[in-house]
């Protein structure tokens, strides 16, 4: 059994998730030929945004190098991205397991009312199955990993559905689709809190811009594809040790700024080939539950992320983040994570967080820029135990994206810049009983919360 899911999750999402949509669609009533081109159109969006991420890493990567090694920046934990997660997380027995155990877990609430999210987004288990597998290595006991990663699905799930109305609101042709990943909720306290405590601010209301002002107020030099331009250039000339390399260095400075704003350019428009595959899907499914189940709430549709990261705010602050991410990974004391290979998933903070900021550039960069001075000291301290996860993955497969350069600990900013996954490793890890005891508890409180809630709406709706 754990070598047909691991050869399954081997495949990759650009293979997996066509299959998966297209025998989703045809169990659905979905004529075949329709059904297997939704999934391909989201098989190609997973290309394609493999594709600009590759780009984007691979074009910063030497400039990055050089700046680190110009200005002495010298950092004793190692990015290896979340490739490297991944693989860690589905090469061990939690990870083998894990997607049918949460799609059981899942079933499990639907029919108990205790979420109203289906979570078809499979590839996207892996972070389930990190959580699991570093407290498994931790601990040295199979059942806590699976524990934690249970315990890290569950919430995921509920706050998939507190969050679904405000992103279906927020987005456009979002209806129906929640964001069932632990990266993204993750983020979600830190922007409920520091949203309120900045519209607290006299005078904030005031800085108001959203993408579209921006373009309004700053006219071409507001938009996403120069911004691109502009920081690429940036990082480029900084890559250059005096000005006669900085002169000779005009047409690599000039190529990568070209790259950076193609980059910018290039992901929404790849994101949409996920909503157009995702369209058909969709409707039919809602048609369905219409039909069997008359007067009920709706289901949501767990999807990737990957849908909404084209969205103008959440390219033009993560782009801005980059350079500020580098410069604090530097500066903070005790942090030694020195983010490169995790700068791609930059993208993936904001999903869940733009519709709490209302889409408000300044309100979003400062959530993030908080978010990210945490998730930095996550990592610096969860780093020991993901490497020792790395390095028995390493010796048992041989897997090169996994392997940590010799004198380094191992990090990535994708899954240990998480709240969830530090609190619930820390909870299990150090308090054993007593953090389980709590982490149960939390979770039960939530699910019968979020029980009693789904029960009004449905309630509501036979009204």
């Amino acid at each position: 059994m754990e070598q047909v899911f691991s050869y399954i999750i081997g495949l990759g999402a650009a293979v997996m998730m066509p299959i998966l949509f297209t025998i989703l669609g045809v169990c659905i009533g979905i004529q075949f030929g329709k059904a297997l081109k939704s999934g391909l159109l989201v098989g190609v969006g997973f290309v394609g945004l493999s594709v600009v991420t590759a780009l984007l890493t691979s074009s910063l990567g030497e400039p990055l190098k050089k700046v680190t090694e110009i200005y002495g920046l010298s950092l004793g934990i190692f990015d290896m991205g979340w490739p490297a997660a991944a693989s860690v997380a589905y090469n061990t027995s939690v990870g083998a397991f894990i997607i049918p155990v949460c799609l059981g877990i899942n079933i499990l609430m639907l029919l108990t009312k205790t979420t109203k999210t289906v979570n078809i987004d499979l590839w996207n288990y892996w972070h389930y199955a990190f959580i699991g597998a570093v407290v498994y290595f931790a601990t040295e006991n199979i059942w806590w990993g699976f524990f934690s990663a249970i315990i890290c699905y569950i919430l995921t799930l509920i706050m998939a559905d507190l969050t679904s109305k405000q992103f279906q609101t927020y987005y456009e042709k979002m209806e129906g689709i929640s964001i069932p990943q632990p990266f993204c909720q993750g983020f979600v306290p830190f922007a409920l809190v520091l949203s309120k405590l900045l519209d607290k601010i006299p005078g904030f209301d005031k800085l108001n811009i959203d993408a579209e002002g921006m373009k309004r107020k700053f006219g071409i030099m507001g938009e996403p594809l120069f911004l691109g331009v502009i920081v690429g250039c940036l990082i480029g000339a900084l890559a250059c040790k005096n000005t006669q390399e900085l002169i000779d260095g005009i047409p690599s400075i000039l190529g990568l700024g070209i790259k950076m704003g193609a980059v910018m350019e290039l992901i929404p428009r790849i994101t949409s080939l996920f909503i157009e595959g995702l369209r058909p899907i969709s409707d039919a499914t809602r048609e369905l539950i219409a039909r069997k189940f008359k007067h009920s709430t709706s289901l949501n549709i767990g999807m990737s992320p990957a849908l909404v990261i084209g969205h103008p705010t959440t390219l033009v602050v993560s782009l801005l983040l980059i350079p500020v991410t580098l410069f604090l990974s530097v500066v903070l004391p005790g942090n030694q994570f020195l983010p490169l290979a995790s700068l791609a998933g930059m993208f993936y903070l904001f999903p869940a967080v733009l519709p709490i900021t209302k889409g408000n550039v300044l309100k979003t960069f400062l959530v993030g820029l908080v978010a990210l001075i945490i998730g930095l000291y996550f990592v610096t301290d969860l780093a020991p135990f993901f490497t020792q996860a790395a390095q028995d993955v390493f010796v048992k497969t041989h897997d090169t994206a996994v392997q940590i350069p010799e004198g380094f600990q191992g990090g990535a900013l994708d899954f240990a810049s998480s709240i969830f996954s530090w609190v619930i490793f820390h909870a299990v890890y150090h308090l054993k009983i007593i953090g389980s005891v709590v982490l149960v508890l939390v979770t039960l409180g939530m699910a019968v919360y979020n029980r009693r809630r789904i029960l009004h709406e449905t309630l509501q709706n036979k009204e």
